[in-house]
């Protein structure tokens, strides 16, 4: 499977009642494949998956692997901070028509990186889906280090590392780590375009939940190493994704959809709902030339 180019990291849309809003999600997913992108993570982090319960996980996954019917991948987050449990997880999202799993480097138990290591071996070795690995210091406590990640690339099952730390040397650290079967994608957008002209084969992206099509002309134009691009598309980027940065993901993002049709800001707790006021005007502001350009097209 070749996972690359312009990644969405989806947003999972609630009902005012709280529960699911397939009707949305659908409508999402539609506007991320009429935007171009070419990839669909469900269930990351994004999507609240920690506030799924295991049949609203079923539900999501059948009917996002439905409604894309094989258009562009599908990857299911099914990271644990236990192994065994991993290994179940990722079964299960296999039973269930994903196309890969997301597994990030197992959160709050702080293993060392052997125990990295063979977390993600034993996980590929059994859970009977391509993996994408994934590395978020900021939310685990934990750091998996190019080294680590360079003893991972060669197994066949080990697809990609989706990388969030967006520093110039692990950039480039893992950049030298990309080889066919193994890519390197960027997890955050704030350094995605230098991930991408540095040599990431792509990026799973937040704002592209908004903005699919802008965000896919940055990726064509990084991932084709046109530098001059890149910049244009970074510059019209630039205003939305500074205003994101006004809460955690996603409650920021969340408070786009609204403005698009594509369901309800709200979040589940513990997470709140972005306020009324400057920030969510800010928002508002950068979202309109974006989603104008994309009307427009």
């Amino acid at each position: 499977m070749d996972i690359r180019g312009s990644l969405c990291a989806l947003a999972t849309p609630f009902a005012a009642d709280g529960s699911l809003d397939l009707p949305a999600y659908g409508r999402l997913i539609d506007y991320q494949l009429e935007g171009g992108t070419q990839g669909l993570i469900v269930a990351g982090s994004t999507g609240e998956a920690h506030m799924l319960e295991a049949t609203e996980l079923d539900r999501l996954v059948a009917f996002a692997v439905k409604r894309i019917a094989g258009r562009v991948p599908v990857v299911v987050g099914a990271g644990n901070a236990g192994t065994a449990k991993t290994v179940a997880a990722v079964r299960h999202v296999a039973s269930l028509g994903a196309d890969a799993a997301l597994v990030v480097v197992p959160y709050y138990v702080r293993p060392t990186q052997e125990g990295m290591r063979r977390h993600f071996l034993e996980v590929a070795e059994h859970g009977g889906l391509p993996l994408m690995a994934y590395n978020v210091p900021s939310r685990t406590a934990s750091d998996m280090l190019p080294e680590t990640v360079a003893q991972l690339a060669d197994h066949p099952m080990i697809l990609a590392i989706k990388e969030a730390r967006g520093d110039d040397e692990r950039i480039h650290a893992l950049a030298k780590l990309v080889r066919p079967g193994f890519a390197f994608l960027s997890g955050d957008d704030y350094s995605a375009a230098r991930a991408m002209l540095a040599g990431a084969a792509g990026t799973v992206s937040v704002v592209a939940n908004l903005v699919p099509r802008a965000f896919r002309a940055l990726c064509d134009a990084a991932t084709a190493h046109d530098a001059a691009a890149t910049t244009r598309c970074g510059d019209a980027l630039a205003p939305l994704l500074a205003a994101l940065t006004c809460a955690p993901n996603p409650i920021a993002v969340k408070a786009g959809l609204p403005e698009l049709g594509l369901g309800a800001a709200t979040p589940r707790l513990p997470l709140v709902e972005l306020a009324e006021g400057v920030e969510r005007a800010r928002i508002r502001d950068a979202l309109a030339p974006l989603a104008s350009r994309r009307r427009a097209a």
